[in-house]
This record gives structure tokens, C-alpha cells and sequence, in this order.
């Protein structure tokens, strides 16, 4: 977590590196697809009657997904020009039960207990205080409603834990921390909501595509991999770093899948 002045300091970030590559993001095959996603909908217990509120919805693709099994989904993000790529897309797509609303996820402008199901995939790396948007959360959940959140997490291991997150840092200065799973779900509980699911699967990220989604330019695409070449062998494994010729073509990292519940008033 960070500081007030630091926080604001990282959601000007954010703004700045998601505005200007917001359509990137909207055509990215990580974010508009996989297997995640289609558990993501699986397990979200939706029905024709289910109000859904989708936070950091970047490109889109999660409210995309819920749009055909809820009554209504809102699509949040911080950032308004990233907002207007994902209206463009889902009205693109035929979609007409969604709205769009601009929100900070550590204070979401929505009244207590307003949504069935909150989702937030792949984006939470980025926002400055996870504990506080957690708790916005479980605070705009109906109780007995659900939390699914997918995101990157770190391994266990301190050092291994450091380069990633490095690794990460130093290809998008946006990126504040990806958390271990322990740490997600210390959070997860501290909120008061009670974790039924957690599951990992991995994901191959091309180098190429995957720095330049960020607008690393040449020199920093050149200066990253030189850094990871450098690093011990046991660090570049624990990303599964794929090296050909002096190279590094990709690599693959972990994300965390959790479902969580925000337990019924006991008068239910």
C-alpha cells in the first residue's frame, strides 16, 4: 500500500499510460480472451436477475463476458478515454444492458449493497491501496453476493516475488505490486468476505507484443532484456523466460483466480 500523495502520484500514472494505449488493450489476445475468463463466467453464479459491476474494465472484454447472463452490468475505470474504448467495443458487440461509469476502485460512487456481483480481472496491480478497494467491494456487495477477481500474483519466495515484480515495474511504470496469494487472501478476509474459490493457471506473454502494449520504446525493450538476460538462471526460470539466439521471446507468469462471498445477514 501506499501513501495518499504517493496514491495520487500512481493513479496519475495509470491515467497517463492507459489513455494513450487504451486500443492496445482492447485487441490485446491476453485481455479479450483464454481459459480464465471462461471460468470467470462459470463461476459467477449469474442469472437473468444478477446486477454486475465490473471494475477497471479496461478494454471491456469481463463485462463483455457477464453481458449475456446478467440483467445489467456496469463497466467502471478510472481512467475516461480507456471508459470511451470500452463503450465503442461493447456497443460494437450488440451489446445494450450495460452502462459506463468513471470510478476510482478504492472509492467506488455506487450506494452499499447495489450489485449482485463484482468482477475485476487483471488490473489490480495497479491500484495504489488493494486493502481499500477491497473493502469498496465488500461494501457495494448485496450480502450473500460474490467477488471474483482475477489477477497476476507473485510467487511465495521473497527474492523471486522482487524480480517479478521489477520485471514488471521496469515494463510499466503504472505497475504498482502484484501480491501472493496468501496476500490476496489475508485481504479477501480482512474485508469480511469469505473465500470459496482459489485456483492458479498460467499465461505466455509474447515480449514483443507484451512490451510494446505497454509503449516501452526500443531502448527500454532493449534495456529490459538485458536486465533479465543478467539475472540469475534460477530468477528467469521462475518465469519460465523463453531465450533464443541472446533473445528473450517470452515468458510466462502466474494468475490467481479467486471467488469470493460476502456473507448473508443472519435474519436470512
Amino acid at each position: 500500500m501506499v501513501d495518499g500523495g504517493r496514491g495520487e502520484q500512481v493513479k496519475a500514472r495509470v491515467r497517463e499510460q492507459f489513455a494513450a494505449s487504451g486500443d492496445a488493450y482492447v485487441v490485446s489476445a491476453t485481455h479479450r480472451s483464454g481459459d480464465d475468463l471462461e471460468r470467470l463466467v462459470e463461476l459467477a453464479e449469474a442469472t437473468p436477475e444478477t446486477v454486475a459491476l465490473d471494475i477497471a474494465t479496461g478494454g471491456g472484454h469481463t463485462a463483455l463476458a457477464l453481458a449475456s447472463h446478467v440483467r445489467h452490468v456496469t463497466a467502471s475505470d478510472l481512467v475516461p478515454e480507456m471508459l470511451e474504448r470500452a463503450r465503442a467495443f461493447l456497443t460494437s458487440k450488440g451489446v445494450t444492458n450495460a452502462d459506463f461509469q468513471v470510478a476510482d476502485a478504492e472509492d467506488l460512487p455506487f450506494a452499499d449493497a447495489s450489485f449482485d456481483l463484482v468482477t475485476c480481472r487483471i488490473a489490480p496491480h495497479h491500484f495504489a491501496d488493494v486493502q481499500r478497494a477491497v473493502h469498496e467491494v465488500a461494501r457495494v456487495l448485496r450480502p450473500g453476493g460474490l467477488f471474483l477477481l482475477i489477477d497476476s500474483v507473485a510467487p511465495e519466495d521473497p527474492e523471486l516475488d522482487e524480480f517479478l515484480n521489477e520485471f514488471e515495474r521496469r515494463r510499466d511504470p503504472s505497475h504498482v505490486r502484484s501480491y501472493r496469494r496468501s496476500e490476496w487472501r489475508q485481504f479477501l478476509e480482512a474485508a469480511g468476505l469469505t473465500v470459496e474459490v482459489m485456483e492458479t493457471f498460467t499465461k505466455r506473454h509474447d515480449f514483443d507484443a507484451w512490451t510494446g502494449r505497454s509503449r516501452l520504446g526500443p531502448e527500454g525493450r532493449a534495456a529490459l532484456e538485458a536486465w533479465v538476460l543478467a539475472a540469475p538462471p534460477a530468477y528467469r526460470e521462475s518465469l519460465k523466460m523463453e531465450i533464443v539466439d541472446g533473445r528473450v521471446v517470452a515468458h510466462t507468469d502466474e494468475k490467481g483466480l479467486f471467488k469470493a462471498r460476502k456473507p448473508r445477514e443472519r435474519s436470512e
